[in-house]
């Protein structure tokens, strides 16, 4: 019972000890959007994951700015993206979308922002255990919580690899459609325009007679 609570206390402490936001942001043509983080201490770790789900060539540029205005990441027309920074001051954090080179599409973008601790739980001890015991225990939880992480980041991206397929599948059978609509038009002009054609040399060809 004892070791269960302690393998309670520990994934409560790994899920407390990450402040993250997971976020969907549709992101209109010439917008740019910004989301705020506070830090409150110096030192914590701070991991920002984003990526284009739809719209355009799925790129979009971002930013990360810190206190007193100091950037601290920035790119241009990329699609996804994955970094961890350490906050060297503690603060108010700047996240910033861009699709200002766009002039009518529209971005899907979901993204991640988690403020990370490094503190440990300690363990309640069992009596007759010994430290090496406690030790083992919390090394096993920290690497099932690794492997979650890293089963987390897998789904994340096989699902934006869905949702760009989905919108290109989209995207090909809305011009297949519209293609179809204009080759149609084309058609019953072309039609129109040979009955006009005979019509006139029929006509031409009566006043030659008379």
């Amino acid at each position: 019972m004892q070791t269960f609570l302690a393998l309670s206390t520990l994934l409560a402490f790994c899920v407390s000890a990450v402040q993250g936001t997971a976020l969907t942001y549709k992101l209109d043509a010439n917008e740019k959007a910004c989301f705020f983080s506070d830090v409150e201490h110096k030192g914590t770790k701070v991991a920002f994951y984003f990526a284009v789900q739809s719209g355009g060539s799925f790129d979009v540029d971002y930013s990360v700015v810190g206190p007193n205005e100091k950037a601290i990441l920035d790119g241009t027309k990329e699609r996804q993206g994955d970094f961890v920074f350490t906050a060297n001051d503690p603060g108010e954090y700047r996240f910033c979308f861009n699709n200002e080179m766009s002039t009518f599409a529209e971005k899907m973008v979901d993204f991640e922002i988690a403020v990370e601790n490094e503190n440990r739980a300690q363990l309640p001890s069992k009596q007759g255990s010994t430290p090496e015991q406690t030790s083992v225990l919390e090394e096993s939880i920290l690497k099932l919580s690794a492997q979650l992480s890293t089963i987390s980041r897998n789904q994340k991206y096989f699902r934006t690899r869905e949702n760009r397929n989905f919108s290109t599948v989209r995207s090909t059978e809305k011009r297949i459609f519209n293609f179809s609509i204009i080759e149609g038009c084309m058609m019953v002009t072309m039609a129109g325009l040979q009955v006009f054609v005979v019509r006139f040399f029929f006509q031409g060809a009566r006043k030659g007679y008379v």
